[in-house]
């Protein structure tokens, strides 16, 4: 019986976890910050996705089957996103800061892995189905343009996926460090 009371000994001793005076405060700049960030993510992609349906309308892709399948991929690529964006949000809204400590770590902790999700599994394999789009359209870039601008959009092309790729990897680390001392 000792070990036990050993413990209960230990359980009660415990330090209480004390918010800080400014916790709040930052908790609520810091889910803002997020919210934000993600709002301008959607905005992005939202203006992608019209760019890349005026492209499909512009060179009248519905008359090719094989085209309007790569630019629905990339399209739907875009949506996808913006839908699963929409959804942290909308979690994100959910999660009440004045609750007490614990609830709330633990809704933090929560959001936190979906976003892990989000990033380490949902991103990859969307940033791949919408470069398989892009590669799907590269035969009908070459047959419609001049070398020179066919040769221009696979270098830009590449270019802008390592650039874009930057961009994200800091982006995720950024939020996840942030997520990370907020479930802390």
């Amino acid at each position: 019986m000792t070990t036990f009371e050993n413990l209960k000994s230990q359980w009660e001793n415990q330090p209480e976890l004390k918010t800080p005076d400014n916790g709040s405060k930052m908790i609520i700049e810091k889910v803002s910050f997020l919210k934000r960030k993600q709002r301008i993510t959607n905005i992005v992609l939202g203006i992608t996705a019209i760019v890349l349906l005026g492209f499909f309308f512009y060179i009248t892709a519905y008359n090719n089957t094989e085209v309007t399948m790569a630019l629905l991929l990339m399209f739907g690529v875009l949506l996808v996103r913006i839908i699963i964006e929409q959804l942290s949000i909308k979690k994100l809204d959910g999660l009440d800061v004045t609750t007490n400590n614990t609830t709330f770590k633990q809704k933090m902790v929560n959001y936190y892995k979906s976003r892990i999700n989000t990033h380490y599994i949902m991103t990859p394999i969307l940033v791949i189905l919408y470069i398989i789009g892009f590669i799907i359209l590269m035969p009908y870039f070459k047959q419609g343009l001049s070398t020179g601008f066919y040769t221009y959009i696979q270098v830009s092309g590449i270019l802008t996926l390592l650039v874009l790729v930057f961009f994200i990897g800091k982006q995720i680390a950024k939020e996840i460090k942030i997520l990370k001392g907020l479930s802390n």
